[in-house]
């Protein structure tokens, strides 16, 4: 029996499984990201009101889902679909990922959030990227509680869907339910904090609109939600007979995740 937890090998570090599963993280959240933010600035560019109630909230958790949904498909037999920083971190402390595949998909999933926002600046012709930050009204530990539920949402579902080795046929539909936790909770969460659950999703727009305030709660909340469910399930739902799938003496593939 394996162990759990793993560096990861040196020769992980360049295998072409795992550059291919780098890009795709890459070019996954680059997707997500640039529809995702790019909803909120055709909103913008379209009403000139960022009052429109229920009917923007329900704009911008459709495009965040829809979105979700193309890019998770379209990675996850490549490197799991992650597409979120947060996703990959629970799957590190449940052992199902090694530190070293963890570290390279952080880099491209925060390059992705980057690039996507660069180039939503350029295509809109200066508009700035908007990100996330606190309602008026809201403190930093309420928002910072809905973060943490809403990615133990998401990272649960994830779990549940394309992590368990019992998943069977219902990892067919698993691109289909994370989309639908996270429209859901863009829904919930957006009135109050915005709704991240992804450091990337709200990495690359600060950067590049430099908006700042509360950015820390898009870390904390998110890793300590994901960490709990990744947990969680781990030792709580999956059972103790059922290792992690990989090994260390050969690169993670797909069906490891």
């Amino acid at each position: 029996m394996p162990r759990r937890y793993a560096f990861g090998m040196a020769e992980e570090a360049t295998h072409p499984d795992s550059v291919k599963a780098t890009l795709s993280e890459f070019l996954s959240t680059f997707i997500f990201v640039f529809a995702g933010e790019g909803s909120i600035l055709a909103l913008d560019k379209m009403y000139r009101d960022t009052a429109l109630g229920a009917s923007r909230l329900v704009v911008i958790a459709l495009a965040h889902a829809l979105s979700l949904f193309a890019a998770v498909a379209s990675s996850m037999n490549v490197s799991g679909g992650h597409i979120n920083p947060a996703v990959t971190f629970g799957a590190l402390v449940g052992g199902r990922v090694s530190l070293l595949r963890a570290v390279y998909y952080w880099i491209a999933q925060l390059l992705g959030a980057v690039v996507a926002s660069l180039l939503l600046r350029l295509a809109t012709h200066g508009m700035r990227p908007y990100g996330f930050s606190v309602a008026s009204g809201v403190g930093e530990i309420n928002a910072l509680v809905l973060e943490i539920v809403m990615t133990f949402g998401l990272v649960y579902t994830v779990y549940a869907t394309a992590i368990d080795p019992r998943r069977g046929s219902l990892g067919t539909v698993a691109p289909l339910a994370i989309a639908f936790i996270v429209g859901a909770n863009v829904l919930v969460g957006g009135p109050f904090d915005g709704a991240s659950m992804n450091p990337a999703r709200a990495f690359g727009p600060a950067l590049v609109g430099w908006r700042w305030r509360n950015h820390w709660i898009y870390w904390v909340g998110p890793f300590v939600g994901a960490a709990l469910a990744g947990l969680i399930y781990e030792y709580g739902v999956i059972a103790p007979d059922q290792p992690p799938h990989h090994t260390h003496h050969q690169p993670l593939a797909p069906e490891d995740y």
